[in-house]
């Protein structure tokens, strides 16, 4: 039997005197989510019970990839940093660089240009450099496994849905040996519509077999929250990744978490 999570937090409550102010009056309404978690629930009249239902009703775990599972962001910024000096013969800044970062390579490059064939040469350049020191700069990010084997021993089906092409993904899902986490994988290369559009999300809940309405889609930038809630998916950002809280709460998240060992409470309790 599942236990209830500990304390259902608003999202405009951070601090513990805010929560106290809201629990006065409601508090019999209130069951437990970890306290990291901020609710930013875009049902705002949403009630307490309501959200917990949909908690409890969440069958898989879907899952970016970079900037949320493996520590790539680094590796993304130099990437970015070396072709723009390349090919446009000038810096950008760090923000205007990551700022798409969490769509696809090729429609990023067209952010820094008009010009096509100038987007195509951005392209193959990032490619070559980023291909080449990959495997020295990605990380995997700290309590991934553990999270991930937690999850897996509940029974609960994960996949990944990340907008990067096939063989990369592949590349850091076999570096860090997580194939066996995952039952689907959903790259660009196998959709034609691309996040922020909701058809990845729905795509692998397909794969699944599951209703995207009773899956978590878990990752750190806007458009991955944009995709899951366009696709009916309860939405977990995460803010150790690309995008920092601000504009992550703006996206409108479902809960909004700071640590990945956070995530297994959040969703499931600390007991079954």
């Amino acid at each position: 039997m599942r236990r209830k999570p500990r304390n259902l937090l608003p999202r405009t409550l951070r601090t513990k005197s805010d929560f106290t102010r809201f629990t006065r009056g409601r508090r019999a309404a209130l069951r437990g989510l970890p306290e990291c978690a901020i609710l930013v629930d875009v049902n705002r009249d949403l009630v307490a019970d309501d959200v917990i239902a949909r908690i409890d009703g969440i069958a898989a775990v879907l899952f970016d990839l970079d900037g949320t599972l493996i520590d790539t962001v680094d590796h993304i910024l130099a990437s970015f940093r070396h072709t723009t000096k390349v090919v446009l013969g000038r810096p950008l800044p760090d923000h205007v660089l990551m700022h798409n970062v969490g769509i696809p390579l090729k429609a990023q490059m067209r952010e820094f240009t008009d010009d096509e064939q100038v987007a195509e040469e951005l392209l193959v350049e990032y490619r070559a450099f980023n291909h080449a020191c990959h495997d020295k700069m990605a990380k995997l990010y700290p309590g991934t496994v553990e999270v991930l084997t937690g999850i897996q021993r509940r029974g609960v089906p994960m996949g990944i849905v990340t907008s990067k092409g096939t063989p990369m993904a592949r590349r850091g899902i076999e570096l860090f040996e997580l194939g066996e986490y995952f039952d689907v994988v959903v790259t660009a290369d196998d959709v034609t519509r691309h996040k922020p559009d909701p058809y990845p999300v729905l795509r692998a809940a397909e794969l699944l077999g599951i209703s995207a309405a009773k899956c978590a889609y878990v990752g750190d930038s806007p458009h991955d929250v944009e995709a899951g809630r366009a696709a009916g998916a309860l939405t977990v950002a995460i803010t150790w990744g690309v995008s920092d809280a601000a504009r992550l709460k703006a996206a409108g998240p479902d809960f909004m978490i700071d640590h990945i060992a956070d995530l297994p409470e959040l969703l499931f309790g600390s007991e079954r």
